[in-house]
Protein backbone atom coordinates (compact mmCIF):
# COMPACT_ATOMS: atom_id res chain seq x y z
CA UNK A 1 0.00 0.00 0.00
CA UNK A 2 1.10 3.57 -0.66
CA UNK A 3 1.31 6.12 2.15
CA UNK A 4 -1.84 7.76 0.78
CA UNK A 5 -3.76 4.47 0.81
CA UNK A 6 -2.53 3.60 4.29
CA UNK A 7 -3.55 7.00 5.61
CA UNK A 8 -6.98 6.58 4.04
CA UNK A 9 -7.37 3.12 5.57
CA UNK A 10 -6.43 4.27 9.06
CA UNK A 11 -8.65 7.36 8.77
CA UNK A 12 -11.65 5.18 7.92
CA UNK A 13 -10.85 2.86 10.84
CA UNK A 14 -10.70 5.93 13.10
CA UNK A 15 -14.25 6.84 12.04
CA UNK A 16 -13.61 9.48 9.41
CA UNK A 17 -15.93 9.37 6.37
CA UNK A 18 -14.21 10.32 3.10
CA UNK A 19 -16.15 12.08 0.34
CA UNK A 20 -15.76 9.09 -1.99
CA UNK A 21 -16.44 5.56 -0.87
CA UNK A 22 -13.09 3.78 -0.47
CA UNK A 23 -12.62 0.48 -2.30
CA UNK A 24 -10.41 -2.39 -1.21
CA UNK A 25 -9.95 -6.12 -1.82
CA UNK A 26 -8.10 -9.03 -0.29
CA UNK A 27 -6.21 -10.64 -3.18
CA UNK A 28 -4.11 -13.80 -3.18
CA UNK A 29 -3.54 -16.98 -5.15
CA UNK A 30 -7.19 -17.96 -5.80
CA UNK A 31 -7.52 -14.91 -8.09
CA UNK A 32 -4.27 -13.13 -8.94
CA UNK A 33 -2.30 -15.76 -10.95
CA UNK A 34 -5.20 -16.54 -13.29
CA UNK A 35 -6.00 -12.85 -13.76
CA UNK A 36 -2.35 -12.13 -14.55
CA UNK A 37 -2.13 -15.08 -16.95
CA UNK A 38 0.22 -17.47 -15.20
CA UNK A 39 -0.02 -20.80 -13.43
CA UNK A 40 -0.22 -21.24 -9.69
CA UNK A 41 3.09 -23.11 -9.71
CA UNK A 42 4.87 -20.27 -11.51
CA UNK A 43 3.30 -17.77 -9.13
CA UNK A 44 4.55 -19.70 -6.11
CA UNK A 45 7.97 -20.63 -7.41
CA UNK A 46 9.09 -17.53 -9.35
CA UNK A 47 9.75 -14.36 -7.38
CA UNK A 48 9.85 -12.42 -10.64
CA UNK A 49 6.42 -13.69 -11.72
CA UNK A 50 4.99 -13.02 -8.26
CA UNK A 51 6.32 -9.46 -8.29
CA UNK A 52 5.14 -8.68 -11.81
CA UNK A 53 1.65 -9.98 -11.06
CA UNK A 54 1.36 -7.82 -7.97
CA UNK A 55 2.72 -4.75 -9.73
CA UNK A 56 0.37 -5.29 -12.66
CA UNK A 57 -2.71 -5.28 -10.48
CA UNK A 58 -1.63 -2.04 -8.83
CA UNK A 59 -1.04 -0.40 -12.20
CA UNK A 60 -4.39 -1.61 -13.54
CA UNK A 61 -6.44 -0.50 -10.52
CA UNK A 62 -4.64 2.49 -8.97
CA UNK A 63 -7.72 3.63 -7.01
CA UNK A 64 -8.12 0.35 -5.09
CA UNK A 65 -6.46 -0.65 -1.83
CA UNK A 66 -5.22 -4.22 -2.13
CA UNK A 67 -4.89 -5.96 1.20
CA UNK A 68 -2.58 -7.02 2.65
CA UNK A 69 -0.58 -5.99 -0.42
CA UNK A 70 2.26 -8.07 -1.91
CA UNK A 71 1.05 -11.11 0.01
CA UNK A 72 3.91 -13.61 0.05
CA UNK A 73 2.18 -16.98 0.43
CA UNK A 74 1.97 -20.60 -0.60
CA UNK A 75 -1.78 -20.98 -0.31
CA UNK A 76 -3.08 -23.13 2.52
CA UNK A 77 0.32 -24.84 2.84
CA UNK A 78 2.04 -21.80 4.33
CA UNK A 79 1.66 -22.37 8.08
CA UNK A 80 1.06 -26.17 8.10
CA UNK A 81 4.43 -26.64 6.40
CA UNK A 82 6.17 -25.28 9.50
CA UNK A 83 4.57 -28.08 11.55
CA UNK A 84 5.89 -30.72 9.14
CA UNK A 85 2.82 -31.25 6.96
CA UNK A 86 3.44 -32.82 3.56
CA UNK A 87 2.60 -30.15 0.97
CA UNK A 88 1.34 -31.11 -2.48
CA UNK A 89 1.73 -28.59 -5.31
CA UNK A 90 0.10 -29.11 -8.70
CA UNK A 91 0.80 -26.94 -11.74
CA UNK A 92 -2.52 -25.14 -11.66
CA UNK A 93 -4.54 -26.50 -8.76
CA UNK A 94 -4.61 -25.12 -5.25
CA UNK A 95 -1.94 -26.70 -3.03
CA UNK A 96 -2.89 -29.15 -0.32
CA UNK A 97 -1.40 -29.76 3.12
CA UNK A 98 -1.74 -33.32 4.41
CA UNK A 99 -2.79 -33.68 8.03
CA UNK A 100 -0.21 -34.76 10.59
CA UNK A 101 -2.57 -35.53 13.50
CA UNK A 102 -4.20 -38.95 13.06
CA UNK A 103 -5.31 -39.22 16.68
CA UNK A 104 -5.38 -36.60 19.39
CA UNK A 105 -2.48 -38.29 21.22
CA UNK A 106 -0.29 -37.10 18.33
CA UNK A 107 -0.67 -33.56 19.67
CA UNK A 108 1.69 -34.48 22.52
CA UNK A 109 4.59 -34.81 20.07
CA UNK A 110 4.06 -31.43 18.36
CA UNK A 111 6.55 -28.68 19.13
CA UNK A 112 6.18 -24.97 18.48
CA UNK A 113 7.86 -24.33 15.09
CA UNK A 114 10.62 -21.78 14.58
CA UNK A 115 9.19 -19.36 11.98
CA UNK A 116 12.67 -18.23 10.96
CA UNK A 117 13.73 -21.70 9.80
CA UNK A 118 10.79 -24.11 9.51
CA UNK A 119 8.74 -25.14 6.50
CA UNK A 120 8.00 -22.61 3.80
CA UNK A 121 8.11 -19.63 6.13
CA UNK A 122 11.75 -18.59 5.51
CA UNK A 123 11.08 -18.72 1.75
CA UNK A 124 7.97 -16.60 2.18
CA UNK A 125 9.87 -14.06 4.25
CA UNK A 126 12.97 -14.02 2.03
CA UNK A 127 10.87 -13.33 -1.04
CA UNK A 128 9.68 -10.12 0.59
CA UNK A 129 13.21 -9.20 1.67
CA UNK A 130 14.52 -9.69 -1.87
CA UNK A 131 11.59 -7.88 -3.50
CA UNK A 132 11.37 -5.04 -0.97
CA UNK A 133 13.50 -2.61 -3.04
CA UNK A 134 11.22 -3.08 -6.07
CA UNK A 135 8.08 -2.79 -3.92
CA UNK A 136 9.28 0.47 -2.41
CA UNK A 137 10.45 1.77 -5.80
CA UNK A 138 6.83 1.41 -6.92
CA UNK A 139 5.73 3.65 -4.05
CA UNK A 140 4.44 0.90 -1.77
CA UNK A 141 5.45 -0.52 1.60
CA UNK A 142 4.98 -3.83 3.37
CA UNK A 143 2.23 -2.95 5.84
CA UNK A 144 0.85 -6.22 7.26
CA UNK A 145 2.05 -9.35 8.95
CA UNK A 146 -0.19 -12.18 7.76
CA UNK A 147 -1.27 -15.64 8.85
CA UNK A 148 -4.18 -17.99 9.10
CA UNK A 149 -5.76 -18.16 12.53
CA UNK A 150 -5.39 -20.84 15.23
CA UNK A 151 -8.53 -22.84 14.47
CA UNK A 152 -7.88 -22.66 10.75
CA UNK A 153 -4.37 -24.07 11.15
CA UNK A 154 -5.66 -26.74 13.53
CA UNK A 155 -8.11 -27.86 10.87
CA UNK A 156 -5.26 -28.31 8.37
CA UNK A 157 -3.20 -30.30 10.84
CA UNK A 158 -5.95 -32.75 11.81
CA UNK A 159 -8.84 -32.33 9.34
CA UNK A 160 -11.99 -30.23 9.69
CA UNK A 161 -14.36 -33.07 10.62
CA UNK A 162 -11.86 -34.51 13.07
CA UNK A 163 -11.36 -31.10 14.69
CA UNK A 164 -15.10 -30.51 15.04
CA UNK A 165 -15.57 -33.91 16.68
CA UNK A 166 -12.63 -33.45 19.05
CA UNK A 167 -13.95 -30.06 20.16
CA UNK A 168 -16.87 -31.98 21.66
CA UNK A 169 -15.20 -35.17 22.80
CA UNK A 170 -11.66 -34.14 23.81
CA UNK A 171 -11.73 -30.39 24.38
CA UNK A 172 -8.61 -30.44 26.58
CA UNK A 173 -6.52 -31.85 23.71
CA UNK A 174 -7.79 -29.18 21.32
CA UNK A 175 -6.98 -26.47 23.85
CA UNK A 176 -3.50 -27.97 24.07
CA UNK A 177 -3.14 -27.80 20.28
CA UNK A 178 -4.48 -24.25 20.09
CA UNK A 179 -1.99 -23.21 22.77
CA UNK A 180 0.88 -24.50 20.63
CA UNK A 181 -0.44 -22.84 17.48
CA UNK A 182 -1.04 -19.53 19.25
CA UNK A 183 2.49 -19.48 20.66
CA UNK A 184 3.78 -20.15 17.14
CA UNK A 185 1.65 -17.41 15.58
CA UNK A 186 2.79 -14.81 18.09
CA UNK A 187 6.39 -15.62 17.15
CA UNK A 188 5.61 -15.65 13.42
CA UNK A 189 3.96 -12.23 13.46
CA UNK A 190 6.78 -10.86 15.59
CA UNK A 191 9.38 -12.12 13.09
CA UNK A 192 7.51 -10.41 10.26
CA UNK A 193 7.36 -7.13 12.19
CA UNK A 194 11.03 -7.31 13.11
CA UNK A 195 12.00 -7.96 9.48
CA UNK A 196 9.89 -5.10 8.11
CA UNK A 197 9.59 -2.06 10.41
CA UNK A 198 7.04 -0.59 7.98
CA UNK A 199 4.48 -3.16 9.22
CA UNK A 200 1.73 -1.51 11.25
CA UNK A 201 -1.06 -4.00 10.64
CA UNK A 202 -1.87 -7.65 11.24
CA UNK A 203 -4.20 -9.82 9.13
CA UNK A 204 -5.51 -13.17 10.33
CA UNK A 205 -7.86 -15.38 8.35
CA UNK A 206 -9.92 -18.01 10.16
CA UNK A 207 -13.05 -19.40 8.54
CA UNK A 208 -13.30 -22.26 11.07
CA UNK A 209 -14.53 -19.67 13.57
CA UNK A 210 -17.69 -19.68 11.47
CA UNK A 211 -18.22 -23.42 11.95
CA UNK A 212 -18.79 -23.33 15.71
CA UNK A 213 -21.31 -22.04 18.24
CA UNK A 214 -20.94 -18.86 20.23
CA UNK A 215 -20.15 -20.89 23.35
CA UNK A 216 -17.42 -22.85 21.57
CA UNK A 217 -16.08 -19.68 19.99
CA UNK A 218 -15.65 -18.10 23.42
CA UNK A 219 -13.70 -21.19 24.55
CA UNK A 220 -11.68 -22.18 21.48
CA UNK A 221 -11.55 -19.01 19.38
CA UNK A 222 -11.86 -15.73 21.24
CA UNK A 223 -9.10 -16.06 23.87
CA UNK A 224 -6.44 -17.31 21.47
CA UNK A 225 -7.17 -14.84 18.68
CA UNK A 226 -7.39 -11.98 21.17
CA UNK A 227 -4.02 -12.97 22.61
CA UNK A 228 -2.42 -12.75 19.16
CA UNK A 229 -3.97 -9.37 18.41
CA UNK A 230 -3.06 -8.06 21.86
CA UNK A 231 0.54 -9.17 21.31
CA UNK A 232 0.77 -7.15 18.08
CA UNK A 233 1.52 -3.44 18.75
CA UNK A 234 0.05 -2.27 15.44
CA UNK A 235 -2.58 0.19 14.26
CA UNK A 236 -4.72 -2.07 12.03
CA UNK A 237 -6.03 -5.38 13.35
CA UNK A 238 -7.70 -7.08 10.41
CA UNK A 239 -9.77 -10.28 10.55
CA UNK A 240 -11.25 -12.36 7.74
CA UNK A 241 -14.02 -14.90 8.26
CA UNK A 242 -16.39 -15.40 5.35
CA UNK A 243 -17.95 -18.54 6.82
CA UNK A 244 -21.03 -18.05 9.01
CA UNK A 245 -19.87 -15.40 11.49
CA UNK A 246 -23.29 -14.58 12.98
CA UNK A 247 -22.63 -16.39 16.27
CA UNK A 248 -19.34 -14.61 16.91
CA UNK A 249 -19.26 -11.22 15.19
CA UNK A 250 -20.56 -9.20 18.16
CA UNK A 251 -17.40 -10.21 20.05
CA UNK A 252 -14.90 -9.15 17.38
CA UNK A 253 -14.30 -5.59 18.65
CA UNK A 254 -13.54 -6.95 22.13
CA UNK A 255 -11.23 -9.51 20.49
CA UNK A 256 -9.17 -6.59 19.22
CA UNK A 257 -10.44 -6.43 15.63
CA UNK A 258 -10.93 -3.03 14.02
CA UNK A 259 -11.21 -4.14 10.36
CA UNK A 260 -13.38 -7.09 9.33
CA UNK A 261 -13.90 -8.85 5.99
CA UNK A 262 -17.16 -10.84 6.29
CA UNK A 263 -19.14 -13.27 4.19
CA UNK A 264 -22.66 -12.72 2.91
CA UNK A 265 -24.54 -14.06 5.94
CA UNK A 266 -25.32 -10.57 7.30
CA UNK A 267 -25.75 -7.19 5.64
CA UNK A 268 -23.36 -4.33 6.34
CA UNK A 269 -26.09 -2.61 8.36
CA UNK A 270 -26.62 -5.75 10.46
CA UNK A 271 -22.89 -6.10 11.13
CA UNK A 272 -22.67 -2.47 12.19
CA UNK A 273 -25.60 -2.94 14.55
CA UNK A 274 -24.21 -6.18 16.01
CA UNK A 275 -20.79 -4.61 16.67
CA UNK A 276 -21.95 -1.15 17.71
CA UNK A 277 -20.14 0.23 14.66
CA UNK A 278 -16.85 -0.38 16.51
CA UNK A 279 -15.06 -1.95 13.57
CA UNK A 280 -14.69 -1.15 9.88
CA UNK A 281 -16.44 -3.49 7.45
CA UNK A 282 -14.64 -4.43 4.22
CA UNK A 283 -17.51 -5.79 2.11
CA UNK A 284 -20.02 -6.84 1.03
CA UNK A 285 -20.91 -7.52 -2.63
CA UNK A 286 -21.60 -11.26 -3.19
CA UNK A 287 -18.29 -12.58 -4.54
CA UNK A 288 -19.23 -15.55 -6.71
CA UNK A 289 -22.73 -14.81 -7.97
CA UNK A 290 -22.23 -11.08 -8.57
CA UNK A 291 -18.58 -10.02 -8.79
CA UNK A 292 -17.39 -13.13 -10.61
CA UNK A 293 -20.44 -14.34 -12.54
CA UNK A 294 -22.65 -11.32 -13.23
CA UNK A 295 -22.38 -8.69 -15.97
CA UNK A 296 -20.69 -5.33 -15.34
CA UNK A 297 -24.14 -3.73 -15.44
CA UNK A 298 -25.38 -6.03 -12.69
CA UNK A 299 -22.29 -5.32 -10.61
CA UNK A 300 -22.96 -1.59 -10.89
CA UNK A 301 -26.59 -2.07 -9.87
CA UNK A 302 -25.65 -4.19 -6.86
CA UNK A 303 -23.10 -1.62 -5.70
CA UNK A 304 -25.54 1.26 -6.05
CA UNK A 305 -28.18 -0.65 -4.12
CA UNK A 306 -25.71 -1.48 -1.36
CA UNK A 307 -24.54 2.10 -0.98
CA UNK A 308 -28.09 3.50 -1.13
CA UNK A 309 -29.16 1.15 1.65
CA UNK A 310 -26.37 1.98 4.08
CA UNK A 311 -27.65 3.67 7.22
CA UNK A 312 -24.17 4.87 8.12
CA UNK A 313 -21.24 5.16 5.69
CA UNK A 314 -18.62 5.56 8.38
CA UNK A 315 -16.22 2.66 8.98
CA UNK A 316 -17.02 1.11 5.60
CA UNK A 317 -14.82 0.08 2.67
CA UNK A 318 -16.52 -1.29 -0.43
CA UNK A 319 -15.37 -4.78 -1.38
CA UNK A 320 -16.73 -8.23 -1.98
CA UNK A 321 -17.79 -10.50 0.85
CA UNK A 322 -14.58 -12.46 1.46
CA UNK A 323 -11.45 -12.37 -0.62
CA UNK A 324 -11.44 -11.84 -4.37
CA UNK A 325 -12.80 -15.10 -5.86
CA UNK A 326 -11.42 -16.82 -8.96
CA UNK A 327 -12.41 -15.56 -12.41
CA UNK A 328 -13.36 -11.99 -11.51
CA UNK A 329 -12.78 -9.91 -14.63
CA UNK A 330 -11.13 -6.53 -15.03
CA UNK A 331 -14.42 -5.24 -16.44
CA UNK A 332 -16.37 -6.20 -13.32
CA UNK A 333 -13.81 -4.66 -10.99
CA UNK A 334 -13.90 -1.44 -12.99
CA UNK A 335 -17.71 -1.52 -12.86
CA UNK A 336 -17.59 -1.75 -9.07
CA UNK A 337 -15.22 1.21 -8.87
CA UNK A 338 -17.38 3.29 -11.23
CA UNK A 339 -20.51 2.61 -9.20
CA UNK A 340 -18.73 3.56 -5.98
CA UNK A 341 -18.07 7.03 -7.38
CA UNK A 342 -21.71 7.86 -8.10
Amino acid sequence: MTDKQWNLLTAVIDGQTPEQTPVGFIIDCPWLPEWYGTTLLDYFSSDETWLKANLKVLETFPDIMFLPGFWSEYGMCTEPSAFGAKCVFWKNEFPFASKIIRQTEDIDAIEVPNPETDGLLPFMLNRLVRMQPAIEAAGHKIRFSVSRGPLNIASFLMGVSELMLALLTEPEKILQLLRLITDFLKKWHAVQRETFPSIDGILMLDDIVGFISEEDFMTFGFPFIKEIYDDAPVKVKFFHNDADFRASVSHYPDMGVNLFNPGIQMSVNEIKEATGNRLTVLGSIPPRDVLAAASPETVETEVKNLLAGLKDRSRFILSCAGGMPPAVSTENINALVRASRI
